[in-house]
């Protein structure tokens, strides 16, 4: 995955539905339309780094300049899958979606998901399950202002493939689980039939252990990914990785101020453009989707309205369908969200025209932007079909200074972009061991240090320095 074919479009506005935060982008595709490559050198060429603790790390891993960064940046690694926790187990596989929280003593609290299904050499383990079927959940990392590890233990368990997720505003983590399956729970002598599908709440805390998990049943059975909350109103924002996915609110029945209010319940709604049913096609821009390419511009604003889930925890996975339906729009892929700026960001991961016109052909991914104030929706990226741009967009993150920070999840070498308030793009770091998604991406409170993940052979990594200087 060379530097000459990934060229990413984004936008990372610092105010919200405004043109001031447009125009960059804007901008950006003018000089795309010249022929000129809009980037910036960003914090300067990236180059292979070891980490200031290699001494620390498996034999495997100790002399190896695992990332790439730029001159000025270093990095730590530690909670590789395999290594004893604190709790006496191991650490497990299929590192992805996390978070940060401040914690006591200038530490940070992270809280991981893992992408486990039914069976993996490095489950995540603990007596307190949803079903003793499953390997998938979180772990809790206390990480010390050293950007050290102090401690680390699993906190949910017996869930599947959690995947993405979002943190909430009074210090809980809302995994997801990305499948519509079921598993077993056998305790003695019997068995029963475990539906998965849904979202769980973990508390950001130092000593929790492994928490009880309680199915968040009325967010909505089905393929989640991630979900980002309104501080104001305590909406839950949540996108569904499906090739038809439909973008989601869940409105709570108190608004939730404390772990265990999500689970009083509410009602969940899905979005729709306004006035055009089964506009959902057309988001894609995507012919073998029965879309066009250019039908919705970059820098478009559409209106939209909430259309009323009756059944959100079905026996079948037809959400969506009830979804569409009701005319619901429906997006390629919905994978990453994040709040910020007033606005919940949220990822097509192979959205944006196609680079052939073949009946399966996708496209490289866009990034929308909700304004829950303004209620619409904008197009605020699409990658070029030719692959020259964007590819496989994933998890992503408004930085506290005001750039953007995206995880590939390409077919080749991924990397962190991140792109200045003049839509200039820049890659930030780049995986030095072979191929293994970014996943994870979070700024520790104070806006020091990002904590991100590489999935597999599972690692988290905390980057530092001059995140300030001019980029």
């Amino acid at each position: 995955m060379e530097v000459s074919r990934r060229k990413f479009l984004t936008l990372a506005g610092t105010s919200a539905a405004t043109v001031t935060m447009l125009s960059p982008l804007e901008a950006f595709y003018a000089k795309v339309a010249r022929g000129e490559m809009p980037t910036s050198s960003g914090y300067g060429k990236l180059q292979e780094k070891l980490p200031l603790n290699a001494a620390e790390l498996p034999g495997n891993l100790r002399n190896r300049a695992i990332l790439k960064l730029p001159r000025t940046f270093n990095y730590t690694a530690f909670s590789i899958t395999g290594e004893q926790m604190d709790d006496g187990f191991t650490v497990p596989q299929g590192h992805d979606g996390m978070a940060a929280f401040p914690g006591a003593n200038k530490t940070t609290i992270l809280v991981r998901n893992h992408e486990l299904g039914t069976s993996s050499g490095n489950p995540v383990s603990g007596d307190i399950r949803y079903s003793t079927g499953a390997q998938g959940g979180t772990s809790t990392l206390v990480v010390g202002a050293n950007r050290r590890l102090i401690n680390h233990f699993n906190s949910i368990a017996g869930t599947i493939r959690n995947c993405a997720g979002g943190p909430t505003p009074w210090r809980t983590w809302i995994t997801c689980e990305e499948t519509f399956s079921t598993s077993t729970n056998t305790t003695g002598i019997s068995t029963e039939t475990v539906r998965h599908g849904y979202n769980f709440e973990v508390i950001a805390d130092a000593n929790s252990g492994l928490v009880i998990p309680v199915a968040l049943r009325d967010m909505g059975r089905f393929n989640h990914e991630a979900v980002a909350v309104d501080p104001k109103t305590g909406y839950v924002y949540e996108t569904e990785d499906r090739g038809d996915s439909c973008f989601y609110r869940f409105v709570p029945n108190v608004k939730p101020t404390k772990v265990g209010d999500l689970a009083q319940g509410g009602t969940l709604y899905a979005l729709k453009v306004t006035g055009i049913n089964n506009f959902a096609l057309n988001t894609t821009n995507n012919p073998a989707q029965g879309g066009q390419p250019g039908l919705v511009k970059v820098d478009q604003t559409l209106p939209v309205e909430w259309v009323k889930i009756d059944n959100p925890d079905p026996d079948q996975d037809t959400v969506r369908s009830e979804a569409q339906s009701k005319g619901a729009a429906t997006f390629f892929r919905g994978e990453g969200a994040w709040y910020g700026n007033g606005l919940v960001y949220f990822v097509a991961t192979q959205g944006g025209p196609p680079v052939s016109s073949a009946s399966n052909a996708r496209g490289n991914g866009q990034v929308w932007a909700y304004d829950p104030a303004r209620e619409e929706i904008t197009l605020v990226v699409e990658a070029s079909p030719s692959g020259a741009f964007l590819q496989a967009p994933d998890n992503i993150v408004v930085a506290p200074f005001g750039d953007l920070f995206l995880c590939e999840d390409g077919s080749g070498t991924d990397y962190i972009v991140g792109v200045n308030k003049k839509g200039e793009v820049y890659q930030f770091a780049m995986n030095n061991i072979g191929s293994g998604e970014f996943a994870g991406a979070c700024f520790s409170a104070d806006g020091r240090t990002l904590f991100v993940n590489i999935q597999s052979p599972g690692i988290t990594f905390a980057i530092f320095g001059p995140w300030n200087r001019r980029r």
